[in-house]
């Protein structure tokens, strides 16, 4: 852990977005005391490979710090439960896991993954047989699906090609079949977390046209086949999860609401830990990006379904934020270094509409104030003495330097929390941030850099 000295020199340093800031790894006196919070590597893991996703933090990180600052059996919470690596590793550690997750198909991955300890791998592998008994059946006769494209996703290109289409309702019709939830969302899993692989369409980060990319149209595919990979995944994946389950009974539990929403849900100072990683500020658009997704299960059928998600998202959408006049922060936040920065960026670029400052500055406006909802969601549930882990990356807004993490490590000790350390385990992180209205990191100022810290907060014991 980083030195209670560090951890004031930290606090008390001021920043001017127009001035460079020291190296974070000279801020922090060396090297870091964290691992790398870096997800890739959840790509090969057991549980945690089964969905693709653009974020997050690796299961190393999670067992790492459960380890160094929960030592007894407890109750962990990831208020941005994402697809679960929190609560997969919280549940490998032998503590109960809640996740609070406002997107469907996240909160659907997170569930299933959380649960898998507790699915009869007998009964996945007779689903497996009679699936593929089913789909031979199918594709070798004049078999006509009853399955149907969800009529509301729209999209520039068609998504599937027609032989692709085929067999992807083919494989809805058996999906349809099977009666126990927990296998069936297993195999809706195994659908969606591979549906974009043989679509038109591909993550650049941002989901958009294979074409776009200069990549050709995927007109067949082994979509079968590769849902099946995944399902033999899965089963060996929940054999791998039981034999390693520290108690048979851990309570799990996702739940499908904003963080926000935490005192419908939560008993007050109920919680061990706290293990998350709030969106950035770089405006990434998880519920568009996920579309397909939450069509083709089912979670949504038009763009008004998907209002909701668009409103309750923790720091909104530049979209949705940036031609209002002003944005204003919570009178809280008014006096703070937070504000002054605003100022300074909402007078940037203005003979640019709402690709100028103004936007932009709205759009931190909003992200900060939903900063300051989270640190009293965090008061509210930690029982005292407790700890939350929070990592958070900095963003670059119109070229200025936003330092995400002193501006939030602020605003949770304004509610009360404890400040115990700042520290940078990934000094240079790769990946874009809102730098221009283009959002091409490359045209940030060549001294900043995009980075990934650690903030350890503690529930002070009055």
């Amino acid at each position: 852990m980083v030195s209670r000295s560090i951890s004031q020199k930290r606090r008390v340093e001021q920043l001017d977005l127009f001035i460079e800031p020291e190296s974070p790894l000279s801020a922090n006196g060396g090297a870091s005391e964290f691992d790398d919070p870096a997800f890739a590597g959840n790509k090969t893991l057991p549980i945690h490979r089964w969905v693709p996703w653009i974020a997050g933090f690796s299961s190393d990180f999670v067992k790492s710090v459960l380890n160094q600052y929960l030592t007894a059996q407890g109750a962990v919470l990831d208020p941005f439960a994402g697809v679960g690596t929190t609560l997969v590793e919280a549940i490998l550690a032998g503590h109960d896991a809640i996740g609070f997750e406002i997107n469907p198909y996240a909160a659907l991955a997170c569930s299933v993954k959380s649960n898998a300890y507790a699915a009869d791998s007998r009964i996945l592998y007779k689903e497996i047989n009679r699936f593929g008994a089913f789909y031979h059946r199918a594709i070798t006769s004049e078999y006509v699906p009853e399955s149907r494209s969800p009529a509301g996703f729209k999209t520039r290109a068609a998504f599937y090609s027609p032989n692709v289409l085929h067999k992807v309702l083919v494989i809805q019709d058996f999906i349809d079949t099977i009666k126990g939830r927990s296998i069936r969302d297993l195999f809706r899993l195994s659908f969606a977390s591979t549906m974009v692989r043989y679509s038109n369409y591909s993550y650049e980060p941002s989901l958009g046209r294979r074409a776009s990319s200069g990549k050709p149209d995927i007109l067949d595919f082994p979509v079968y086949e590769t849902v099946c990979d995944k399902l033999e995944e899965m089963f060996n994946d929940i054999k791998w999860f039981q034999q390693r389950l520290l108690r048979k009974k851990p309570i799990t539990r996702v739940i499908n609401q904003s963080i926000f929403k935490c005192r419908d849900h939560l008993a007050p100072e109920s919680i061990d830990m706290i293990v998350t990683s709030p969106p950035y500020l770089n405006n990434y658009h998880y519920n568009r990006n996920t579309r397909p997704q939450l069509y083709w299960l089912g979670f949504a059928s038009s763009p008004e379904d998907l209002r909701h998600l668009e409103e309750s998202n923790f720091g909104k959408f530049w979209q949705t934020v940036r031609e209002q006049p002003c944005l204003d922060l919570l009178p809280e936040l008014r006096k703070t270094d937070i504000a002054e920065s605003l100022d300074r960026l909402r007078k940037l670029n203005n003979e640019k509409g709402i690709y100028g400052g103004n936007g932009w500055a709205n759009y931190a406006a909003a992200y900060f104030n939903d900063c300051y909802s989270f640190a009293q969601a965090i008061k509210y549930a930690l029982k005292p003495d407790a700890f939350s882990i929070v990592v958070i990356g900095n963003s670059i807004l119109q070229g200025v330097m936003i330092p995400t993490d002193r501006y939030f490590a602020q605003i949770a000790e304004s509610v009360g929390l404890e400040l115990v350390a700042i520290d940078i385990p990934r000094a240079t992180r790769v990946g874009n941030s809102i730098i221009q209205s283009d959002v091409r990191v490359a045209k940030a100022h060549d001294s900043h850099q995009l980075y990934e810290a650690v903030v350890v907060l503690r529930k002070r014991h009055l």
